[in-house]
């Protein structure tokens, strides 16, 4: 065993290796002493606790081995994937990619000053979301617009704004929970409202809004149940009817939308998503929706309506918090001007909308491609394309699919797990979805430019 204990090299020696000194532009010193240390003092508790005589790998393998452990974990945590799930708006893939455009004003406005908060006309100081206001207003028909990070920000700063201290109705059938365990009675208690629930889980009337106003009343909220349904027995009030109802009493009607979608998405099959400028249309006081999921830009909330209210939220102490950035701010004016423009124009430059409106021919043939490229890939058993069903995610639409392609893969020589595990291992990270036993990669959700990334990963079979 002494032998064996002699066999192990030394700290030094394994630090003027090649594969440990050309990382040295790369990783801080002591990092890799850190690790070098670490690997030899395992090393030499498994020679004490082995049995048996084992045998030490050169110092060249085990520089390799160190080198192979730093680079995988200072690799970063956030990296680009190829979304191959068939959820067009995946929460944990980051939502709406941006379009080219909107990726191009980020990258401008961030390397250097902006006229953020500056009115370049006047010289005066203006208020940062004036950049965009003008914009959604022509997009909804809205007086003014605000945004703030999210919609879940959205929410809190308009119950903050309007209500606080006051009671805010809302069908029971409404309370929903969002991700990360959201829930609107705790959004309402942090804003200061007080919640008046009424009506029964599957079915609310106008009367039971009318029977519940008080003069503490201080409005009426509807929330559009974009990530569940209740379907059979129900009924919901109208927002016209809210409307008129807030009218006659003098009661702001607040609509929380979720999603937002600024265009109508019927052609691509999608029939229950309500259109922002029909909630200013029917006279909601506010709209609240985010602008990462159908609007397809980045992560914010943004906050439509009466000039009177907006106004309101625009002053109050917590607009500040939620403030959004000049990046968004960028990002998002971008994806409003392509909204403004053509359709058809929208449906090449925005890439949710390219997505939406690919034909099924299209996916079909791109499926037959891929699976042929990698059916005889070592890790592959068997690979066929196959007719499935995509969904638009992000909480919108749970219930209403849209017709797919993908490629279905029976693994070989690895289980599902492992096979998974490496195609998240790699850069672009690629992530499907498994189901009845095969990994599906879905191909509604990959644009074509990334299909070499599918094949790449089963050709070369090495993660990068």
């Amino acid at each position: 065993m002494a032998k064996v204990f002699r066999n192990i090299p030394s700290v030094g020696e394994l630090l003027e290796t090649p594969a440990l000194k050309h990382l040295v532009d790369r990783v801080h010193h002591s990092t890799i002493v850190t690790n070098v240390r670490s690997l030899l003092d395992d090393l030499r508790k498994d020679v004490q606790s082995a049995a048996a005589e084992i045998s030490i790998p050169s110092p060249a393998e085990l520089a390799e081995q160190i080198a192979a452990k730093i680079v995988r974990s200072n690799r970063p945590k956030l990296r680009t994937a190829v979304n191959a799930t068939g959820i067009l708006l995946h929460t944990g893939l980051g939502r709406a990619p941006l379009a080219e455009e909107a990726v191009a004003a980020v990258a401008e406005i961030a390397r250097g000053y902006a006229s953020v908060e500056l009115d370049l006309s006047t010289g005066q100081r203006s208020q940062r979301t004036d950049a965009v206001a003008g914009l959604l207003c022509t997009l909804t028909g809205a007086e003014s617009a605000i945004v703030v990070n999210n919609n879940a920000a959205a929410t809190v700063l308009t119950l903050a704004a309007i209500t606080k201290g006051r009671e805010v109705i809302v069908s029971r059938g409404q309370l929903v929970e969002i991700g990360g365990s959201f829930r609107l009675p705790d959004v309402m208690e942090q804003s200061g409202a007080v919640m008046r629930e009424v009506g029964t889980t599957n079915k609310t009337y106008i009367r039971d809004f009318r029977d519940a106003i008080t003069p503490e009343t201080g409005a009426l909220l509807r929330v559009h149940t974009s990530n569940y349904r209740v379907i059979g027995f129900t009924a919901q009030p109208s927002l016209e009817e809210l409307v008129a109802l807030g009218k006659q009493r003098n009661i702001p009607v607040l609509d929380d939308v979720g999603s937002g979608a600024l265009i109508n998405l019927a052609k691509y099959g999608f029939q229950d998503e309500p259109l922002i400028s029909e909630s200013i249309s029917a006279g909601a006081a506010t709209v609240l929706f985010s602008g990462d999921k159908l609007v397809g830009g980045p992560q914010c909330g943004i906050i439509v309506g009466r000039k009177k209210w907006i106004k309101r939220l625009a002053s109050h102490p917590l607009m500040r918090a939620f403030r959004i950035d000049k990046m968004t701010l960028a990002a998002l004016y971008a994806t409003l001007t392509i909204l403004a423009g053509p359709e058809e124009q929208a449906e090449q430059r925005l890439p949710l909308l390219t997505l939406l409106s690919t034909p099924l021919d299209n996916l079909k043939n791109r499926a037959e491609r891929i699976a042929m490229q990698i059916s005889a890939a070592k890790q592959v058993a068997n690979a066929q394309a196959q007719p499935c069903v995509a969904y638009l995610g992000g909480g919108a639409i749970p219930t209403e699919g849209i017709d797919s392609w993908c490629v279905s893969i029976e693994p070989a020589g690895v289980s599902l797990n492992q096979l998974t595990r490496q195609l998240r291992d790699r850069t672009p990270a690629i992530v499907g979805r498994v189901q009845q036993d095969r990994l599906l990669l879905d191909l509604r959700t990959v644009p074509p430019a990334s299909d070499h990334c599918l094949v790449d990963a089963f050709i070369d079979g090495q993660g990068s």
